[in-house]
C-alpha cells in the first residue's frame, strides 16, 4: 500500500487526510464497541439455535469483555514497540479475521473460543483510537477530537441492539458477526494509506511477561467463577473455592509485581494522580451498572414480557439518538465548564432512568419504557468523555496512551465481572421471590382456588391450570428481581456523585493537558 510522505509526523497531517484518517479510525472504534453490544439481544436466539441455556449463552458476552479487558494494557507496550498505527491497524484486521470465524461457528465452546480472539485482538482499539485522534488533532482541538471519538462509541450502542436484533430476527445470528468483515477492512485499508508513513516512534522495551500471566490468571479465574459459581452452588464446590483462592492470591501478587516491575503491563503507579484515580473509577463503576442494565433490559424484555430480539433493540433507539444529538453540544462546552458538573449530570440522569425501569411491570406501555431508555441517553451523552476529561487532566502526553489503557481494562473488566453478577442476581433474586410467593400457596388458600377455579372453567385441566399459575408466578418473581436491581442501580449511581467531587478541577483543561497534576 502506498502511504502519506513521512513529513510532519501525525501531528503534521494536511485538513483533508485529517478528517478521511479521522473517519477510519471511527469505524474501528464503531466495530470494536459495536461487538460489546450486538450480541446483547441475540443470546436468547443463539442459545436456542446452539442448544444451550441463556445463563450459558451469556458466556458470548463475558468471554469476549474479558479477553478484551485482559490485553487493553498490552496496548502502550505494542504502541512503544511497533508504533502506534500498525498497532492500529494490526488490531482492525485480527478483530477482522476473527469476526469472520464467530460468523462460521458450529458450537458454543467454537463461538466462545473466537469470541475470546476477537476480544483480545479488540484490546488497542479503543484506547488506539483516543490516542491517534489525540495526536491527529492539534491541541487545541483535542476536546473537539474526543467529542468525535465519543459519538461514535454512542451511537454503536444504539446500532448494535437494534441491527443484532433485525439480523436475527430476519435472517440468523451470524450475520451479527460478519458485517464486520468490509468495514474492517475498509478501516485498515484507509488507516495505513493515510497515516502508516507517518507512525509514531519506536524503541525495544522489554514485555512484563510475569505480570501478563498473572493477569491472566487471577482474571480468568474471578471470571470462571462468577459464570459457574452459582451453577456449583458457589463456595459449597472445591472447585469454587480453588477457583476463588486462585484468584485472590494472583490478583495479591499482581499488584507487589506491577508496583515492583520497571516495565509494568499496568501502570498501577498512574492511580497516584488524584484526577484519574477517581476519574477511572467513576469511569469503572458507572459502566458497570450501565452494563449490567445493558445485559439484564433485553433479556427481561424478552423472556418476561414477550419482545422479539428485533423490539428489545428499537426502543433503546431515541435515547441512543438524543446521546448523539447532545454530544457535540457536550463536547464544545466541556473545555468551558467543570467537567465535575457534567459527569454529576450524568449519575443522577442515570439514576432517573433506573428509578422509571423499577417501576415498570410486564403489562407496561411501550412508551414507559422508551422514556426510561431515553432519559438514560442524557447520561450517555455527558458520561464517558466527562470522566475521561476528568482522569486525563495532568497527565503527560507521552503517558495518556498507559493511561488509557489502564482505564480501559479497568472499565471493560469490570464490566464483564459485572454482567455476570448481575444475571446471577436476578436468577438467585427471582428464586427468593418466587419462594416467597408459593410459600402460603396451596389448594386451601382462596386467592389460589379462585384462580385455578377460573382457569378450569376456561377448559383447562388442573394441571393445565396450574402450570400457569406456575408460569404466572415466575413472571412475577423474576420482574421484582430485576426492580430490585433497578432500585439498587440507582441509589449506587447517586452515591458515585459524592465520589466526583472528590476530583480536582478541570476547568480550562480542554486543551493540553497540564503536567504538573500533584500525587496524593
Amino acid at each position: 500500500m502506498s502511504a502519506a510522505p513521512a513529513t510532519g509526523g501525525l501531528a503534521g497531517l494536511p485538513a483533508s487526510a485529517r478528517t478521511v484518517a479521522a473517519f477510519a479510525v471511527a469505524v474501528g472504534t464503531f466495530m470494536q464497541v459495536l461487538d460489546t453490544t450486538v450480541a446483547n439481544v441475540s443470546i436468547p436466539v443463539i442459545a436456542g439455535d446452539l442448544g444451550v441455556s441463556n445463563d450459558q449463552g451469556t458466556w458470548v458476552i463475558t468471554s469476549f469483555a474479558v479477553a478484551n479487558g485482559i490485553s487493553v494494557p498490552l496496548t502502550g507496550w505494542f504502541v512503544q514497540r511497533f508504533g502506534l498505527v500498525r498497532t492500529y491497524v494490526a488490531a482492525i484486521l485480527l478483530f477482522t479475521l476473527a469476526s469472520f470465524l464467530c460468523g462460521i461457528a458450529w458450537s458454543l465452546p467454537s463461538l466462545v473460543g473466537f469470541r475470546v480472539l476477537q476480544g483480545a485482538a479488540a484490546g488497542p482499539m479503543v484506547p488506539g483510537s483516543q490516542a491517534l485522534l489525540l495526536q491527529i488533532f492539534p491541541p487545541e482541538k483535542r476536546v473537539r477530537a474526543l467529542a468525535i471519538w465519543s459519538i461514535t462509541t454512542l451511537v454503536a450502542p444504539v446500532v448494535g441492539p437494534v441491527l443484532g436484533g433485525w439480523l436475527s430476527d430476519n435472517y440468523s445470528w451470524p450475520w451479527i458477526f460478519l458485517i464486520n468483515v468490509p468495514a474492517g477492512c475498509a478501516a485498515a485499508f484507509v488507516c495505513w494509506r493515510s497515516l502508516g508513513a507517518r507512525d509514531t516512534p519506536t524503541r525495544r522495551l522489554p514485555i512484563d511477561g510475569i505480570g501478563m500471566g498473572l493477569l491472566v490468571v487471577w482474571v480468568g479465574a474471578l471470571q470462571i467463577l462468577l459464570d459457574k459459581g452459582k451453577d456449583a452452588d458457589w463456595f459449597a464446590s472445591p472447585a469454587m473455592v480453588v477457583l476463588g483462592l486462585v484468584a485472590l492470591v494472583g490478583f495479591v501478587a499482581f499488584l507487589i509485581w506491577e508496583l515492583t516491575e520497571a516495565h509494568p503491563i499496568v501502570d498501577l503507579r498512574l492511580f497516584n494522580l488524584r484526577n484519574f484515580r477517581i476519574g477511572a473509577s467513576v469511569n469503572a463503576l458507572g459502566y458497570v451498572l450501565f452494563f449490567g442494565n445493558l445485559v439484564l433490559f433485553p433479556l427481561w424484555l424478552q423472556t418476561q414480557f414477550g419482545y422479539t430480539a428485533t423490539w428489545a433493540g428499537l426502543v433503546a433507539v431515541p435515547g441512543g439518538l438524543l446521546a448523539v444529538a447532545l454530544s457535540p453540544l457536550v463536547g464544545r462546552f466541556l473545555g468551558q465548564v467543570d467537567a465535575r458538573w457534567f459527569t454529576t449530570v450524568s449519575l443522577v440522569a442515570f439514576a432517573v432512568s433506573f428509578f422509571l425501569r423499577a417501576g415498570l411491570t410486564t403489562s407496561a406501555p411501550v412508551g414507559s419504557i422508551v422514556l426510561a431508555l431515553t432519559v438514560q441517553g442524557l447520561a450517555l451523552a455527558t458520561f464517558f468523555i466527562s470522566t475521561i476529561a476528568i482522569m486525563l487532566n495532568g497527565i503527560a502526553p507521552e503517558r495518556i496512551p498507559a493511561a488509557s489503557s489502564v482505564a480501559n481494562f479497568l472499565r471493560i473488566t469490570a464490566g464483564s465481572f459485572g454482567a455476570s453478577m448481575v444475571t446471577t442476581f436476578w436468577d438467585d433474586h427471582a428464586a427468593f421471590h418466587q419462594s416467597r410467593l408459593v410459600e402460603h400457596t396451596s389448594l386451601y388458600d382462596r386467592a389460589f382456588s379462585t384462580a385455578l377455579g377460573g382457569l378450569e372453567s376456561m377448559g383447562l385441566t388442573t394441571s393445565q391450570a396450574a402450570g400457569v399459575l406456575a408460569r404466572v408466578t415466575s413472571v412475577e418473581a423474576y420482574a421484582k428481581s430485576a426492580i430490585d436491581f433497578f432500585w439498587m442501580s440507582g441509589w449506587l449511581a447517586l452515591l458515585l456523585v459524592l465520589l466526583v467531587w472528590r476530583a480536582r478541577s478541570t476547568r480550562g483543561g480542554g486543551g493540553r493537558p497540564p503536567v504538573h497534576a500533584a500525587a496524593d
